[in-house]
């Protein structure tokens, strides 16, 4: 019946208003929204590093941060903005669970080595150590020839520097043919290269995971030349160079708009140095195909810079409807400039080194993950192994106590052995990243300290907003219980029950000697969150789960908030 009133009300406005369609938008902004919905939704990749302005959060990284100022870039904070976008028809009594993930930091001492400076090694330095091969041949120590190698490079190093040296090493003896002096993959990053804007308000290049791209067309084609040019390429000495690019044109009607070029003086200013154009044999076509070696001798002995120059037409507004535009998709997987030499399969491999006492010196606890390692978790579609790198989509705590499981010499660890293990990551918002894990053998298997934990947030509407509710759902894992054991085995009153839950991995709540009360479980939960979120704000509010023993295996509940006064973790009452 209220439908049917309101619609009267408006249909009087049409007959009396002085401007009738203002007060029919008047008259429906002012009727309470009908529609109460109610579901569950959980954030993915691209709704944490969207811009606003197109219905995301617009963060940096895919998760929220535990530790940001209460009045920052919280979950409370922006989330309400977030559902008012999406969930615009719902009115009060309307809820949404919310899940995502919060970060809650690496394990202690694992930044030193995820954020330490890195060193590739160069094609002189295999060559410094007496290698004439581009990788250490596999019957080589790299540990005899990298600290050599980083003394030569790192001008004043001082103690306790920490590099992660990332070198190749052949699988086989290498084989005499063709050997890449230079070798771009643009899976995930530029490579150093530098996009330079000629004209257009476009950013035409990007970095997509499995190439880098030139586009004009944003919704429509638009007019732009934008440059990306390689850093200086240094081939003196070399002699008979080879050219080779893995490329794919989509939707160009005019191909020459796209150009490879190369100068021998460029300085900064792409206007003002002269380039050759390279025309290949095998250009671009719409499958991504490689291009013959094509004859680079021209540049041999000389120092260069390789460009790629994007040239789009825009449509003309003066005729809307008629597309007479041309903005191709360059799309350039991997660039590479040879010469005579050795060649073979290699893996790409890393290890850190410290600076101590005036030496470089192998840091004994820290693996870094080879192109091999990521190769044996599954080289498919969606797996690690497609571009030797984890992601959104393929977390490494998915995979890496499995591999740590299987491979030697992590396979045979013992009880609380610990290993910090350091991998490439690709994020969509941020690209190319190193990060790292702390694990530990608990039980037999390798557990690793999550960086992000998955939960929810509960959000209704009060008529005007969406209002959260500020609990977090976390459940114990096991280094969880052997925290909490280790830190009241010896606490008078928790001896026996802190011993059956180091020996059992749960908690006794079947009234026998080693039962763990109410009272000693929130003083055992506290020291969860303490450890899991110790900057937490006053009234921060959990409901943790937990393994238990009743007699039989089963899992409770506890719902706890930090008190105001006391700052100390409590059970939530009814006033809460």
């Amino acid at each position: 019946m209220k439908r049917i009133i309101y619609l009267l009300m408006i249909m009087g406005t049409i007959f009396v208003g002085c401007n009738p369609l203002e007060d029919i938008n008047n008259v429906v902004d002012a009727v309470e929204n009908p529609v109460v919905g109610s579901t569950e939704y959980t954030l993915v990749s691209d709704d944490y590093t969207e811009d606003v302005e197109d219905g995301g959060l617009g963060l940096d990284f895919d998760s929220f941060s535990i530790f940001e100022d209460p009045t920052g870039d919280t979950p409370h904070n922006l989330l309400p903005a977030f559902l008012a976008e999406k969930y615009s028809h719902w009115g009060e009594g309307s809820s949404v669970l919310v899940g995502y993930d919060l970060y809650i930091g690496n394990a202690e001492g694992v930044s030193d080595y995820s954020g330490a400076d890195v060193y590739q090694l160069s094609n002189a330095d295999y060559a410094s150590t007496g290698s004439d091969a581009f990788g250490f041949y596999p019957n080589v120590e790299s540990d005899d020839h990298i600290p050599g190698v980083l003394d030569m490079a790192i001008a004043d190093p001082t103690d306790g520097d920490i590099v992660l040296a990332k070198y190749k090493q052949y699988f086989e003896d290498p084989i005499v043919g063709l050997a890449d002096l230079v070798n771009y993959n643009f899976a995930g990053s530029f490579e150093g290269w530098t996009s330079v804007e000629e004209s257009g308000d476009d950013e035409v290049w990007t970095s997509e995971i499995d190439n880098v791209r030139g586009n004009g067309y944003f919704g429509d084609q638009f007019s732009n030349v934008e440059w990306l040019v390689s850093p200086s390429l240094d081939f003196s000495g070399e002699s008979d160079l080879k050219f080779q690019i893995t490329q794919e044109l989509d939707f160009a009607n005019d191909p020459s708009l796209l150009k490879i070029m190369v100068s021998t003086d460029y300085s900064g200013d792409v206007l003002t140095a002269t380039w050759d154009e390279i025309t290949l044999a095998n250009p671009a076509t719409s499958d991504m195909e490689t291009s013959e070696d094509y004859d680079f001798s021209a540049y041999d002995g000389e120092i260069i810079n390789i460009a790629f120059k994007y040239t789009s037409i825009g449509d003309d507004p003066a005729t809307p409807g008629i597309d007479e535009g041309d903005a191709g998709r360059w799309r350039i997987e991997s660039l590479a400039i040879k010469t005579t030499g050795v060649t073979g399969d290699t893996n790409s491999k890393g290890t850190h080194y410290a600076y101590d006492g005036g030496e470089w010196e192998a840091v004994d606890g820290v693996y870094f993950v080879s192109s091999a390692d990521f190769d044996s978790m599954g080289e498919g579609s969606g797996q690690p192994g497609q571009y030797n790198n984890f992601g959104s989509s393929t977390p490494p705590g998915d995979y890496l106590s499995t591999f740590l499981s299987l491979t030697e010499p992590f396979a045979y660890g013992l009880e609380e052995d610990e290993l910090i293990v350091v991998y490439d990551y690709f994020s969509s918002s941020s690209g190319a990243q190193i990060r790292g894990d702390r694990y530990t053998v608990i039980d037999g298997s390798w557990e690793g300290h999550e960086s992000t934990i998955a939960t929810t947030l509960q959000f209704g509407h009060d008529g005007s907003t969406w209002v959260p509710d500020n609990t977090i759902r976390y459940t114990l894992a096991g280094s969880d219980y052997s925290s909490v054991a280790a830190a009241l085995l010896t606490e008078p009153g928790f001896e026996t029950a802190a011993g059956n839950l180091g020996n059992y991995g749960n908690f006794s709540r079947d009234g026998g000697s080693s039962n763990w009360t109410d009272e000693m479980m929130v003083v055992a939960l506290g020291i969860v969150l303490n450890n899991l979120d110790p900057g937490a704000a006053a009234e921060q509010k959990y409901v943790v789960t937990f393994d238990t023993w009743a007699p039989g295996d089963s899992t409770e509940e506890f719902a706890l908030i930090k008190d105001v006064d006391t700052g100390e973790w409590r059970l939530q009452t009814e006033d809460d």
